[in-house]
């Protein structure tokens, strides 16, 4: 018997497969961009996290059903921080020195989510943290607290009841304009120690608890382990960034090889590598962007995607957007 340096295991596969047929949503942490990217690279069809990053499920009730709602969001709805306006629902990306600007790109995520939540054939939940934040003048948890003075919020753990409570809500209006749809919730290996060790262990038991829960009690809905693949899998910190916090780019591949073997149907593969191939293409850096050897590059590459379409339409080729690890 060899010695045995990690723990491995078979992990089922899904019930209901992903090929380039189906619509992918993703809301929730960082990790979900990361599946999300990866997802857009392979040809699938995405859309991902309306709000922006969000951690805890309450934020991330709050953006299905700011969507699903058409919620109309006004000048008064916002804070001005002394150099930005910002939605205390939604990601800093949506953060700009123009109200109206802000307020633009929020509808219009809104806009998109709506559509495609009602039509999409998968809904990925990816949670992050269980600790929460309250606005105290507002008495609402907030998505983010885009470091407003710690003195305006209460910290508080969302119990394993009231996380299972937001999630069934989230299923339930989903379901309500999409019954076929299948979720697939993950627990984010993302470590928020910033709260703290034996906090970040506290949340991430209360997160399992619920969504454990929520499976056992709804069809179409399953779990996927990334958590526990980094965890148990990829114990050694050579799989993380310099922060020790985030998984770095080969644990990010790794994870996604672990989704791709028991979440894509097997007759994608060759597909996804065609699209894979075409995006890398797609990105390249010619170091003379008008010569004739770049131009010849961009009409052979342009030919490879018209082909590609022609012969499977379902295939997405995502144009002007930077699809490669960040």
């Amino acid at each position: 018997m060899g010695i045995k340096l990690r723990t491995d295991w078979v992990l089922e596969p899904g019930d209901k497969l992903i090929d380039h047929h189906q619509k992918v949503a993703l809301i929730g942490s960082c990790f979900s961009e990361h599946i999300s990217r990866k997802l857009r690279l392979s040809g699938f069809e995405v859309f991902e996290n309306p709000h922006g990053i969000l951690f805890h499920p309450i934020a991330m009730e709050r953006a299905v059903s700011d969507c699903l709602l058409q919620t109309q969001y006004k000048k008064e709805d916002l804070v001005y921080n002394g150099e930005v306006w910002t939605s205390l629902n939604h990601h800093g990306r949506f953060n700009h020195k123009d109200p109206e600007v802000v307020l633009d790109s929020i509808q219009s995520q809104i806009r998109q989510g709506q559509s495609f939540l009602k039509t999409a054939t998968h809904l990925v939940l990816t949670l992050g943290t269980a600790w929460v934040y309250k606005h105290l003048s507002q008495d609402s948890y907030v998505a983010n607290c885009h470091k407003i003075p710690q003195k305006e919020f209460k910290k508080a753990l969302l119990t394993p009841e009231e996380i299972l409570t937001s999630l069934e809500r989230i299923v339930s209006q989903v379901r309500e304009v999409n019954p076929s749809i299948a979720v697939l919730l993950t627990v984010s290996p993302v470590r928020h120690i910033k709260d703290g060790i034996v906090e970040n262990t506290r949340s991430k038991a209360r997160l399992h608890e619920a969504v454990h829960q929520l499976v056992a009690r709804q069809e179409d809905t399953s779990y996927f382990p990334a958590y526990e693949i980094m965890m148990d899998d990829l114990r050694d910190y050579r799989f993380y960034k310099n922060d020790l916090i985030h998984p770095n780019e080969l644990a990010v591949d790794y994870i996604w090889e672990k989704f791709v073997e028991t979440w894509i149907k097997p007759s994608a593969s060759k597909l996804m590598q065609e699209a894979q191939s075409i995006h890398r293409a797609l990105e390249h850096k010619p170091l003379q962007d008008d010569s004739e050897t770049y131009r010849n590059f961009k009409k052979k590459i342009e030919k490879q995607i018209l082909k590609l379409g022609e012969k499977h339409p379902e295939v997405k080729i995502s144009r002007g957007q930077r699809l490669s690890r960040k």
